[in-house]
């Protein structure tokens, strides 16, 4: 039997990435991993990172120059607007969530650095959606170990190369010893 312990590496808050317990039966979250954008008395909100879709940008925005880059579910709110991290301290409007990494800002800033040829690999990542809570209830998730909480740096977040699986995976890993198993843990309980 696979015991489960909350982790130790910090509280839920902006720039942390939440990690679902491996048996979450949710089709939103089921193995993914959230940044936490906001986290307050009014409620939370964030990104799921590794919930890439097959559509591109320039199918959503045609009036964009061609741009190729992969885009994720970010989660089931909201999920007819376009939002956006990048870490370009200068960009207009911009909300830091986390030292290096931002959220959003002046839409025609990414116009023109895509216009004008930038090379934004790594640097800009979109999402469809977002993954909202009611005040207090991403802390009593937490609480009943739905989710894990740990650290990951903004060039982790930023990645797009990695399968869905692999970036929760290598995030579980990255907790430390001890987190192996839950990492490896089957999708089906009864498979363990």
């Amino acid at each position: 039997m696979i015991r489960f312990t909350p982790s130790s590496t910090g509280i839920a808050e902006a720039g942390k990435v939440l990690l679902a317990e491996p048996f979450m039966d949710d089709p939103h979250f089921g193995r993914k991993a959230i940044l936490i954008c906001e986290h307050n008395e009014e409620g939370s909100f964030g990104f799921v990172l590794n919930n890439f879709i097959e559509v591109g940008l320039n199918e959503l925005l045609d009036d964009l120059p061609t741009v190729q880059c992969r885009l994720s579910l970010g989660g089931p709110v909201k999920n007819s607007n376009l939002y956006y991290l990048h870490t370009v301290p200068d960009a207009p409007d911009a909300i830091a969530v986390k030292p290096g990494l931002f959220m959003g800002g002046d839409f025609e800033w990414v116009r023109n650095m895509l216009s004008e040829g930038h090379d934004l690999e790594g640097r800009l990542r979109f999402f469809i959606g977002y993954a909202g809570w009611t005040p207090g209830q991403l802390d009593d998730e937490i609480k009943s170990r739905s989710w894990f909480i740990t650290d990951a740096s903004v060039e982790r977040i930023m990645d797009t190369h990695a399968n869905d699986e692999e970036m929760w995976k290598s995030l579980i890993n990255g907790m430390g010893d001890g987190f192996e198993h839950i990492a490896n843990a089957p999708v089906d309980p009864s498979m363990n």
